[in-house]
């Protein structure tokens, strides 16, 4: 096949410090490719990857000819630092398949998050480019990043154009990938970049990053206005960071990508200028649980209640029941909650078939004494069973394949909870709908996620009717709750000493 040889690679998972280890079954439970499964993924109508590599490999087959030389991609869901052992395989296949390209290949496109950990190294995306740049020299190379990433300087001196996410909810993920095949077909095209960079104190709470509004979103916008206005600039990312990754490089970033460095630099220092500016609005503005209650019962409009600090999606492991508790004993009624991973409990009931009366118990697997996973029973009926197979419809998971393991439906008082043997982020009305819930129907849903259900769950909520509940749990936004080990000090919002520049 005539056309560039690009190398193709990926290692995508958040890592929260404070969360269990994540291992291999991790990674090949929601998506581990090698060789050509990753352009079969890439190509097919739900692929189990998240959308960057879908994005960048149709830009590439619309373009004209081009030869993919795919080696490793590899997914998981936030977890806890990756074990070292398994990465250190991650990273022999990714050495052995650059070795074998080395000589033969034009440019690389890597997936990477940026807010990945392992258990003995706190940048592995900065290890796994420093790779590509040992071994495959000065070729061009272009690499994504979702927008929670904290990054390290050797994350931007190691490629020529660093792509970030700029939704979040994080709906342009496919738009990214496309991006960094038009970035890097510039590239090959004898163009070349330059970055700048600035970091700053700031290490937010996750609930002030929203891109629809605050002080985010702002940052941004004035990114891409700028940057419109001049052909020099080939790329903004503003990184808002992932303050669980607790490293010492965490903050909030800008990284620029320009034909001229003079350029680059100056728009990173004013961008971050902007960001500075705006210092005091990154904080966290959360609702009571006995408030959530009784809006719960009282409200006149139907509202969505987000367990924010029990969010799969930033590492927490799903299964608390506070929100639970107090909706049940407070007698909350025609109320979704979901989804509470409990793995016994959702084989127990998915055995017992629909329409079974029984005892259900929650976290009777977890540690007693785990701070957050306390256990929980109630009278219970088995209202639906699934295999846990979906297509994501909305938002985040959108056009993706999951598997969510045995999943059931539980009629608890008047609240309808699905239970899951396997765990995500309520991010997509699918998780309810296809066990029949009719969220439309509903006066209260409980989705443990932080933000992403706002992209899925927007044709039913409205910002005005989203509450953000404070509960325990390993992702709250209440950072004082932790104790930070590598964090940076001093940073905002938790010292108010912080000074920059």
């Amino acid at each position: 096949m005539a056309g560039p040889r690009i190398a193709l690679l990926g290692f995508s998972i958040e890592c929260n410090r404070f969360a269990p280890i994540a291992t291999r079954a991790d990674f090949t439970s929601r998506c581990y490719l090698e060789g050509e499964a990753i352009l079969t993924d890439a190509r097919s109508p739900a692929p189990s990857a998240l959308a960057e590599m879908p994005g960048f490999v149709a830009d590439m087959d619309a373009a004209g000819p081009w030869e993919p030389i795919p080696i490793l991609l590899a997914m998981a869901e936030p977890n806890g630092p990756v074990d070292a052992g398994f990465f250190a395989e991650m990273t022999a296949m990714w050495r052995a398949g650059l070795e074998a390209a080395k000589g033969k290949v034009d440019g690389v496109y890597a997936v990477m998050h940026g807010a990945g950990l392992t258990t003995d190294d706190h940048d592995p995306e900065g290890t796994i480019q420093a790779m590509v740049r040992d071994i495959l020299g000065d070729i061009p190379f272009v690499a994504s990043f979702d927008l929670h990433a904290n990054v390290s300087d050797r994350m931007v001196q190691t490629v020529d154009a660093f792509v970030g996410y700029r939704t979040n909810p994080h709906l342009d993920m496919r738009e990214r990938g496309a991006e960094s095949a038009q970035l890097l077909r510039r590239l090959l095209a004898g163009e070349r970049f330059h970055r700048g960079h600035r970091r700053l104190p700031i290490v937010s709470p996750q609930t002030a990053l929203l891109t629809a509004q605050g002080p985010y979103a702002e940052v941004i916008d004035l990114g891409q206005e700028l940057a419109a206005k001049d052909p020099r600039i080939a790329n903004v990312s503003v990184m808002a960071g992932f303050s669980y990754g607790d490293t010492p490089f965490n903050g909030f970033s800008v990284i620029t990508t320009a034909t001229e460095k003079d350029v680059a630099e100056a728009l990173a220092q004013r961008l971050a200028e902007e960001g500075w500016a705006r210092r005091s609005r990154f904080v966290a503005n959360l609702t009571s649980l006995d408030e959530a209650v009784r809006l719960a019962k009282e409200s006149p409009r139907p509202l969505a209640f987000a367990d924010v600090a029990d969010n799969p999606g930033g590492g927490a492991s799903g299964n608390t029941v506070w929100i639970l508790e107090a909706f049940h004993m407070a007698r909350v009624e025609n109320a979704l909650l979901g989804m509470l991973l409990d793995a016994p409990l959702a084989v127990e009931a998915h055995g017992l078939g629909v329409g079974a009366r029984f005892t259900a118990r929650f976290n009777t697997g977890m540690a007693a004494d785990d701070p957050f996973s306390r256990r929980y029973q109630a009278e219970a009926v088995v209202r639906a069973v699934s295999d846990g197979k979906v297509t994501g419809r909305r938002g985040i998971y959108r056009g993706t394949a999951m598997t969510l393991g045995r999943t059931v439906c539980l009629q608890i008082g008047g609240i309808a909870v699905v239970v899951t043997e396997g765990r995500a982020q309520c991010a997509d009305p699918v998780f309810f709908e296809h066990l029949g819930l009719d969220i439309g129907a509903a006066r209260a849903v409980v989705v443990k996620s932080r933000g992403h259900f706002r992209g899925g769950f927007d044709e039913f909520f409205a910002h005005e009717q989203i509450v953000e509940v404070d509960c325990p749990g390993l992702t709250s936004p209440i950072l004082t709750r932790f104790d930070w080990k590598h964090l940076p000090r001093p940073v905002l919002p938790i010292d108010a000493a912080a000074r920059w520049p």
